[in-house]
């Protein structure tokens, strides 16, 4: 076992291909894919397997993940101090629902970073994609939300992917809706009073189970309702047509300007924001900073951080 068939198991889990892998380690596939058989050999276990979707780690190809990356990161900590080697690349990946204020805290992540070199990755994306992702390494947390509906069903998948939901603020559920709306100046909306409006929604792909989205109260009755799949698209469509999707009601003005405001809506539910982590994984120090900025923000629009 060498240093080197680690840093292709790190590789490869991120990339989620042999193919691209390869590509960045400028080595041949066949090469790299004869230096992982040759480990897994060694390890007597099978690391990685082979599906239509691609490379995923197997359970035990997640457990020895847990190690390498503690002995990677460790190894360079030692070559930066005694061999002066210029730090690693910052390496962070982020899944998460479409939140705004995921997001601002991403960018001003980024701007804190002492390094001229970076690879991150942000994700918005589907809810059962975001579990996926933190499950197989893919990305080091995910974002998203847990209320009465959702929640026994979402903590057991949690559980049977050994992962960690860790809260970060309760919210009371608003609407966006455009600022010319009708509803707009309202200080609160009873749900039935929309029901001549469009719902938009982020669509689940093949998991579009209700458990699934990130709208609370979508399971409720409507007459209109339009998927989408990006949230720019589904602001556009929030002005266009005086739509109006559910939300935590953080609206960040930066990112999102002043044609969108938050409503509050009149209902008992409340939306439990956090994040998951694997049960088998230690986040690095760009996720941590990325944390550390989510939650103030969080704290500077009022919330109560709870972790």
């Amino acid at each position: 076992m060498t240093l080197r068939q680690l840093r292709y198991v790190t590789k490869i889990t991120e990339c989620g291909s042999m193919t691209e892998a390869a590509r960045q380690l400028y080595i041949s596939q066949p090469s790299l894919s004869a230096a992982i058989k040759e480990l897994e050999d060694e390890l007597g276990i099978e690391i990685f397997r082979r599906t239509p979707k691609g490379i995923t780690l197997t359970p035990d190809g997640t457990e020895f993940l847990s190690y390498v990356r503690q002995i990677t990161e460790q190894t360079d900590l030692l070559e930066q101090r005694y061999m002066h080697k210029k730090p690693a690349r910052r390496l962070l990946r982020i899944s998460t629902q479409h939140y705004a204020f995921a997001v601002n805290a991403f960018v001003n992540m980024i701007k804190s970073l002492s390094t001229d070199e970076y690879e991150l990755t942000l994700r918005e994306t589907r809810t059962y994609e975001i579990i996926e992702d933190v499950a197989d390494f893919r990305s080091e947390l995910g974002i998203l939300y847990l209320s009465a509906f959702n929640e026994k069903v979402l903590r057991n998948m949690f559980k049977e992917k050994e992962l960690v939901f860790t809260p970060l603020f309760e919210a009371a559920p608003h609407v966006f809706v455009s600022a010319d709306h009708p509803l707009a100046g309202r200080d609160e909306i009873d749900i039935s009073e929309l029901d001549d409006y469009p719902l938009l929604v982020f669509e689940q792909g093949n998991f579009n189970s209700f458990y699934f989205f990130e709208e609370v109260l979508a399971t409720e009755p409507h007459k209109k309702r339009i998927m989408v799949s990006d949230r720019a698209t589904l602001f556009n469509l929030l002005i266009g047509l005086g739509g109006y999707t559910t939300c935590t009601g953080v609206l960040n003005r930066n990112l999102n300007g002043d044609n969108i405001v938050a409503v509050r809506l009149r209902t008992d539910e409340r939306m439990l924001v956090g994040y998951i982590t694997s049960e088998r994984s230690t986040l690095g120090g760009a996720a941590a900073r990325f944390l550390e900025e989510l939650k103030r923000l969080i704290a500077e629009d009022g919330f109560e951080v709870l972790s």
